[in-house]
């Protein structure tokens, strides 16, 4: 009986032994070894053997990167303007030495600093620099927080503020704030539609009257024109007659005195105030007359085919 309590005692001796002689370091952590209490290496993950009663595992330490909630406090800026910010900071341990042994709660001691820097930091800006510059106060925010955990071993990955909470009264004047300066962006606008309206309006007014000017030019100058060929054709005309009356022809002087006598019985027939309209009995005589005028306007255009066929045969003589 008592050589199976010995046997037993070295068993449960070897498993104890073993337990402390053995250790195997997960993934993402490492241990520090202390040897009689002084630190004298940092086990990386893996198997490892320790010296039984000598050796030991002082620290275990999280290399992975960790997410540390930075409690909200109430800040008052450089405008004495008080608002309730809280952050959330990444950090990752390079040294697990230096995090294990040169401070002492390594988490709350970061907090702590943390909220020490974010009330420094806002309490350097005026209320609308806080809450428009959030990017330059979570870079400040960090290589300030880097600088100060270095000796730490420690690497400060990120630093974000999260909330920023001014009083009511503050949020309700920005709320006010925000609404007037819509309203006058919304005058602006309307302001410059309705100029942008009025000179495009004045612009198809302008290209309006332009056309229109040249529109009255071209119809003066096609107006012009036909008065010149009319005048081109009377003068022509004229000269015929003229030219007709030289010679003796009596009919070219009916054309004068008929061209007279229907100009003015034109006017009689035309006139407002005529209601009643008397044909003169001599109807004839201006039968007589028209006649007259085919004849002579016949024979000079029987005479212009003369010239023609004379200027024509010109060159054949030759």
């Amino acid at each position: 009986m008592g050589f199976e309590l010995f046997v037993a005692g070295l068993v449960v001796l070897a498993i104890i032994l073993m337990f402390s002689t053995v250790k195997v370091i997960p993934q993402g952590f490492e241990f520090t070894v202390e040897r009689f209490g002084r630190y004298t290496k940092t086990l990386k993950p893996g198997l490892h053997f320790l010296i039984p009663f000598v050796d030991r595992v002082g620290h275990r330490m999280n290399m992975m990167e960790q997410v540390l909630d930075i409690p909200s406090q109430e800040v008052i800026t450089r405008d004495n303007a008080q608002v309730s910010t809280d952050a959330i900071a990444f950090i990752q341990v390079m040294d697990a030495a230096a995090a294990a042994y040169e401070v002492h709660n390594l988490t709350r001691a970061i907090s702590n600093l943390s909220m020490t820097n974010v009330r420094t930091v806002i309490g350097s800006l005026d209320l609308d620099e806080v809450l428009s510059n959030r990017d330059d106060i979570n870079e400040r925010l960090l290589r300030v927080i880097d600088a100060a955990t270095q000796p730490w071993g420690v690497k400060v990955t990120r630093v974000e503020i999260k909330d920023l909470e001014p009083p009511a009264d503050i949020t309700e004047a920005m709320a006010r704030q925000m609404k007037a300066e819509r309203l006058k962006r919304a005058e602006i606008l309307t302001a410059e539609g309705e100029k942008q309206s009025a000179v495009l309006r004045a612009e198809g007014e302008k290209q309006s009257a332009i056309l229109e000017a040249e529109g009255r030019r071209e119809a003066a100058f096609r107006d012009a024109e036909a008065r010149e060929r009319e005048a081109q054709a009377e003068a022509e005309a004229t000269r015929m007659v003229s030219e007709a009356i030289s010679k003796g022809d009596v009919q070219a002087i009916n054309y004068f005195v008929a061209q007279d006598y229907v100009k003015a019985f034109e006017k009689l027939a035309i006139s407002p105030q005529q209601k009643t309209l008397i044909l003169p009995a001599d109807m004839s005589a201006l039968v007589g007359t028209i006649a007259g005028i085919g004849t002579l306007a016949k024979e000079a255009l029987d005479g212009n085919k003369a010239n023609t066929r004379s200027r024509g045969s010109v060159p054949d003589a030759s």
